[in-house]
């Protein structure tokens, strides 16, 4: 047994303690690391950084440590157990990283726990402390970690089968607020952390339907005998997917509230229940069903795979899809998401220069490091990979006049890979595909996959009864999904944000009037024709004007006042919107976006 102690040492200097105890380590001196990287989160982030002192002993007496590398530390050869005794730096507000304050606690295995080395597969157990003093007398614990004592909700022995499930468990302490419903009888949690007002119960009543969904689409018993939501109510945005649980940061606008309609689900709603369902699938793809690369995972390095696109982009297909097939939106609700994602998409040049399975071999050091030119430059294979799922489920269909679907592909992905721990071979989504199928689609593939060139979508999608309009934005803020308004004639071809001296450009899109101009990320607009500007008020200025007129655009680059004379170009037509062809969903329609019941 390997044996952890961690204690929330000072809370105010955002230290947490942790002691390791090896009863029998490597005769010739245990070695010990730290992942370099936390598995759905694909870039090295070092977490041994953090890590600010270590000591060890044997018998009581201090022993030697040497440090071989930015992450692995080699004690001395010791004849009885060793105890190591470290501090670790807390202060990352995200899913993937460790965070201690005076008001919660959080941290993720992969950032705490030092693996013995040569004993990863040995059962581990963890004693979480509560921290001392009054003020954190009432405080709570949350974790998906089997526990050993200690009462629901509360500090106490956890009990992990191996060092890779110990780190699969991120743990949340502090004052928050708990429910729980049951989906396919299996008990799920959720935690909401911080100052919120969210209707708790209305939020249970909605994830119930998701987790059956997705429970019986791979089919009954799910995979875990418990789930837990964990939900940090902040101004910070994502999610982090583990075995039987999954970390989640939303604003506290995007949950439920008490005011709502009965059947109202607001915008910023909707988008966190996509992103419960993204997660929650990941239970399945990912989590089980797993590359071949990273079965098992070295943590140590990078590991590159070109199947990401499978295992996100799959994953964010269905997230929202299946919002409309549990009733929670309307049909033409998630034909509103899949414009926008088609906007995501096509508003990027970066599409023509990365293929989808590039952009998963590369996402440690591409996707995961963005930067001002990211969407001349790659394309997302979250979000071109949900393009790829919608046109293989729409392939399928075709192929097999709808007794075939994705949904089978799935199942079939888990009983052959999922069920038996079976890694995916790089080529393996394609031959379940074309079993499937039950023919070649090669073509299909290799247009999909290897080439650049936009997927079949209008006319897979028009067989269906949808038809997808393309329009000029808006203006710089119109996302997509809806049909225009204003119709501006008139675009700079350029992302903005708010900044106190004007307007910040975030990215000169290729060939547009900006970079065409000379300006350039990070430069801030002050001034159009002579008009104070900011990103509000950006396209009431360019209102007026028309294709080829000039106009001169005075901006700050770092400390210098430039000025840049701008031919204004007309509003391209890369905003996406879909509408029904009929009256309502045609008969084929119904089958692919409320789903059939079809199995291999």
């Amino acid at each position: 047994m390997i044996h952890y102690q961690v204690r929330p040492l000072r809370p105010q200097a955002h230290l947490f303690q942790v002691t390791l105890t090896i009863d029998r380590p490597t005769p010739e001196g245990q070695g010990l690391t730290l992942p370099a990287w936390i598995p759905g989160s694909y870039m090295i982030r070092d977490f041994a950084r953090h890590i600010v002192s270590l000591e060890a002993s044997a018998a009581g007496d201090p022993l030697d440590v040497a440090k071989l590398d930015k992450q692995t530390w080699q004690l001395a050869p010791a004849s009885g157990p060793v105890t190591v005794c470290y501090q670790v730096y807390a202060w990352d507000l995200s899913v993937r990283g460790a965070h201690l304050d005076t008001t919660h606690g959080y941290f993720n295995g992969s950032c705490l726990f030092l693996a013995a080395m040569g004993f990863e597969d040995q059962p581990c157990e963890v004693d979480i402390e509560a921290p001392d003093g009054a003020a954190y007398a009432t405080w709570k614990l949350a974790t998906g970690l089997d526990r050993v004592s200690g009462p629901e909700l509360g500090f106490g022995r956890f009990r992990a089968d191996n060092y890779d499930a110990l780190i699969d468990h991120p743990v949340e302490m502090g004052h928050f607020d708990h429910a729980r419903f049951e989906a396919c009888g299996v008990p799920h949690d959720v935690v909401l952390s911080g100052r919120h007002r969210a209707d708790m119960a209305r939020l249970c009543r909605d994830l119930k339907p998701i987790c059956e969904h997705h429970i019986k689409l791979f089919g009954e018993p799910a995979p875990m005998d418990r789930y837990l939501f964990m939900t940090l109510v902040t101004d910070g945005y994502g999610g982090l997917e583990h075995r039987n649980s999954t970390s989640l940061m939303s604003p506290r606008t995007d949950l439920p509230l008490l005011t709502d309609g009965a059947d109202q689900v607001r915008d910023g709603y909707r988008s966190y229940l996509g992103l419960c369902s993204h997660e929650y699938f990941h239970t399945w793809n990912v989590k089980r069903i797993k590359p071949e690369a990273f079965t098992p995972f070295d943590l140590s390095r990078e590991v590159h795979t070109e199947l990401l696109w499978a295992f996100e982009g799959i994953t964010s297909y269905y997230d929202d899809l299946s919002l409309a097939r549990t009733g929670l939106i309307t049909p033409e609700s998630y034909l509103e998401l899949l414009g926008q994602t088609l906007t995501r998409v096509y508003r990027g040049r970066g599409r023509f220069k990365q293929t989808v399975t590039e952009s998963s071999f590369d996402a440690w050091t591409r996707f995961y490091k963005q930067d001002e030119n990211a969407p001349n430059a790659i394309v997302s294979y979250y979000a071109k990979g949900s393009l790829v799922a919608l046109a293989l489920d729409l392939t399928l269909r075709e192929r097999t006049n709808d007794a075939r679907s994705l949904d089978d592909l799935m199942r079939l992905l888990w009983q052959r890979h999922g069920q038996t721990g079976v890694g995916v071979p790089e080529q393996g989504v394609q031959a379940l595909a074309e079993e499937v199928a039950g023919g070649d689609l090669s073509d299909f593939f290799n247009q999909a996959l290897y080439r650049t060139e936009d997927l079949p979508l209008e006319a897979l999608l028009a067989e269906r009864g949808v038809t997808v309009n393309w329009r000029p934005a808006d203006g710089h803020s119109d996302n997509g999904g809806k049909p225009g308004k204003s119709r501006a004639p008139v675009h700079l071809g350029a992302r903005f944000a708010s900044d106190p001296q004007g307007a910040r450009l975030q990215v000169a899109y290729e060939q547009g009037a900006a970079m065409e101009a000379g300006l350039a990320a990070g430069d801030v607009v002050v001034a159009v024709d002579g008009l104070k500007a900011s990103a509000g008020n950006l396209d009431t200025l360019l209102a007026g004007y028309q294709e080829g007129e000039r106009v001169d655009v005075h901006a700050f680059r770092r400390d210098e006042l430039m000025r840049f004379t701008v031919t204004l170009a007309a509003s391209e037509a890369d905003t996406a919107y879909l509408t029904l062809a009929g009256d309502g969903l045609s008969a084929k329609g119904r089958a692919w976006l409320l789903g059939t019941e079809s199995k291999v």
